[in-house]
């Protein structure tokens, strides 16, 4: 019996910073209804018609940009560019039994007497110039994403999982290769592309202290946290991908490459919203990202508002909460995420257990993005009725619910891969 109640619990808990949290039953909400009060994306604010793509990029999408920014995940405050600078701290031609060049960089940001160094481990296959990449956040450190030796092991702040031997917040040894599941390096290798993956505590630990990670260096004299509409660590972790785009896009094997943005869960939040923000990326990915990635807030179905806010209270900007249990009042919703990356390929993965984020509302959203993509004479996902699973859909916007639980799978990866291939020349 006791064993019934433990398997119980942990089925029906979550693990933040080490502690064990009982999760909200899922709230069910699939009437139609809920979305036939979202914002038009193809109407002005003043209610002049979008109907071409120079009315959507000259008009409509700065004025989603600005929405975005000062509503949700705030803006990075204004302020001179943070210094930086590149070495290259560790490289090899023999890396997969000879088969790819690893090559780690050090990205370091200095002001004053701080200084904050980001870790980048690139994996590329060999004699192969300016592959395509996939460039992601890991979430325990680059170690754990392979079963290779020589990548160094983080030292930042990391989230306690004593299943990953990962305690008192610091990384080890022990936990190398424990994620390489979520990371086939060696398929996408073999596939032609490139890797490159970065710890997302390197640019801003994901904890609710804003005196470390990359915050401070933009704060003013007697400033020790984000304005009102300044920047979570959501738009931290997303203007780092900015800068770890600068360094491989300055390195001759990759400067002519195309790139493929990937996230996980609140890392499938960041790529959106990082994509939305820096054309540069060619295409994005974003796997399980639910409430404040491709789920409709206006459904309300699993994770809310409110329910985000008050678990992480660091990931969007402080004029967010006002919308705690008020989605109607958002004068923007998630399909306008989406649409913000036309008319770049974007391809959104579900996973049918995980309703805490809402599988149904991450397809609503596509759907509805999908009138700016056709402006531009792209494809995007023609059927309102929520796909079959395993069935995916490859169009210019593509989407996939496969089964099983929230986490990230050769599956998904099969389709990643298959879904760039068949873009990289759009």
């Amino acid at each position: 019996m006791i064993r019934l109640i433990w398997l119980f619990i942990l089925t029906n808990s979550f693990l933040l910073g080490g502690v064990l949290y009982a999760q909200p039953t899922v709230r069910a909400n699939n009437e139609k209804t809920t979305v036939k009060s979202l914002p038009d994306l193809l109407t002005l604010k003043h209610g002049e018609p979008v109907n071409s793509p120079e009315v959507w990029e000259r008009l409509k999408r700065p004025e989603l940009l600005h929405l975005f920014k000062n509503e949700v995940y705030g803006m990075v405050p204004d302020g001179d560019p943070i210094p930086s600078s590149i070495e290259v701290i560790e490289e090899s031609d023999a890396a997969f039994n000879n088969k790819a060049h690893r090559i780690q960089f050090a990205l370091d940001f200095k002001k004053g007497h701080r200084n904050l160094r980001v870790h980048i481990l690139l994996y590329l296959p060999k004699d192969v110039l300016n592959p395509p990449v996939f460039l992601g956040y890991n979430f325990y450190g680059n170690h754990t994403v392979v079963h290779d030796n020589n990548v160094l092991v983080s030292d930042s702040w990391v989230r306690i999982n004593e299943t990953l031997d990962v305690y008192n917040h610091k990384a080890d040894q022990k936990s190398r290769g424990k994620r390489s599941y979520r990371w086939p390096v060696d398929k996408i290798l073999q596939e032609g592309f490139g890797i490159a993956t970065v710890y997302y505590g390197d640019i801003d630990p994901d904890r609710n202290d804003f005196t470390d990670g990359i915050h401070p260096f933009f704060y003013k004299e007697g400033q020790d946290e984000p304005g009102l509409n300044e920047w979570g660590s959501l738009t931290a972790w997303a203007w780092g991908l900015s800068r770890i785009l600068d360094c491989l896009k300055g390195y001759e094997a990759t400067a002519d490459s195309k790139y493929i943005l990937f996230g996980h869960s609140r890392l499938g939040k960041t790529v959106l919203w990082a994509s939305a923000l820096d054309q540069r990326f060619d295409m994005v990915i974003a796997n399980n990202s639910g409430c404040g990635g491709a789920a409709l807030f206006r459904r309300k179905n699993g994770e809310t508002i409110q329910l985000i806010n008050n678990r992480f209270p660091h990931w969007f900007s402080k004029s967010f909460k006002k919308y705690n249990d008020k989605e109607t009042m958002l004068p923007l919703d998630q399909h306008m995420l989406i649409a913000l990356n036309a008319p770049r390929p974007v391809y959104i993965a579900s996973a049918i257990k995980d309703k805490w984020a809402d599988p149904e509302g991450e397809y609503l959203s596509a759907y509805y993005a999908s009138p700016v993509y056709e402006l531009y004479n792209k494809r995007g996902l023609s059927d309102r009725n929520f796909p079959d699973v395993n069935k995916p859909i490859h169009q210019t916007i593509g989407y996939h619910v496969r089964s099983g639980k929230h986490d990230v799978t050769v599956y998904d990866w099969k389709q990643f891969m298959i879904f760039a291939k068949g873009h990289l020349n759009d």
